[in-house]
């Protein structure tokens, strides 16, 4: 079934490409011991384990959309952050993709989220009971942004989140945490005292209603290699962080169209991990 539908992808867009070899992916780990591979957020992953449906301060939505299995640091940072926004006061927090049994390509057209390194945790303070995993299929955070996209909604943002961003950037292996610019500038214009921490939350598309939180490669992961540079030095309130909000107001002129491209093909260790039985 995966080589017909692996086949089929060479004559698609990329993005129904993509789409066809997550529905073929496989629905359990690869056993054996752990091991990442790949780069830039695209690869695979063995020996992954599941985030629990339900965790001290977590709780996972829409099961059936999404993916929920990462390397076991992975795992354990965010079961850490669970426990330490439970202590801080706040509610459970709604916990989006990660990555899937075996990595790679995964519904919704991520392009990352595929090495169990990546996870999506939804910034929604209000507060809320635990929910059945049924109750909680389609539940739908709301965003923190203005619909101009040039700031926070004031009737939504509050101190927590901040807090709770701040939180993430402590967990141990993080590389970087992204959110939407608008709420990246939130942070630059309020948080006082000791704003190191800024540094590693970045500015990226989307990400209006939760947090992208990536981790570096565990040590010893030869195939898997860090990232060309770690984000650069002070805390990001800067011109760079203008450049986002300039193109709301003057989009760069979009390139000519071209003929789809496939997507990147995984690795051929990727491959064999995928067909591995388990």
């Amino acid at each position: 079934m995966r080589i017909l539908v692996r086949r089929l992808a060479r004559s698609v867009a990329p993005a129904l490409a993509a789409a066809l070899l997550a529905a073929a992916a496989p629905t359990t780990p690869a056993p054996g011991p752990v091991r990442v591979i790949g780069t830039g957020g695209m690869g695979c992953i063995q020996g992954a384990v599941r985030l629990p449906d339900e965790a001290p301060g977590l709780q996972t939505i829409r099961a059936g959309k999404s993916a929920f299995w990462g390397h076991p640091d992975t795992i354990a940072a965010l079961k850490l952050l669970g426990v330490r926004a439970h202590a801080a006061g706040m509610p459970d927090l709604y916990m989006g993709d990660l990555s899937g049994p075996r990595g790679g390509p995964i519904p919704g057209g991520h392009m990352s989220h595929q090495m169990g390194l990546d996870a999506d945790v939804y910034l929604d303070m209000n507060p809320h009971p635990v929910l059945s995993v049924a109750a909680r299929e389609n539940l739908e955070p709301p965003s923190l942004v203005r619909p101009d996209g040039h700031a926070v909604d004031p009737a939504r943002w509050r101190p927590m989140h901040a807090a709770l961003l701040k939180l993430a950037t402590e967990l141990p292996g993080v590389d970087r945490v992204l959110v939407n610019a608008a709420i990246k500038k939130q942070l630059c214009d309020t948080v006082t005292g000791d704003r190191s921490w800024l540094r590693l939350v970045r500015p990226w598309w989307g990400h209006a209603s939760h947090m992208h939180i990536n981790f570096v490669c565990p040590a010893g992961q030869t195939e898997c290699p860090a990232r060309p540079a770690p984000p650069p030095a002070g805390d990001g309130c800067d011109a760079s962080l203008q450049w986002w909000f300039d193109q709301l107001d003057h989009p760069a002129k979009p390139q000519v169209a071209t003929k789809p491209t496939k997507p990147p093909a995984l690795p051929a260790a990727c491959r064999a991990i995928m067909a591995a039985p388990g």
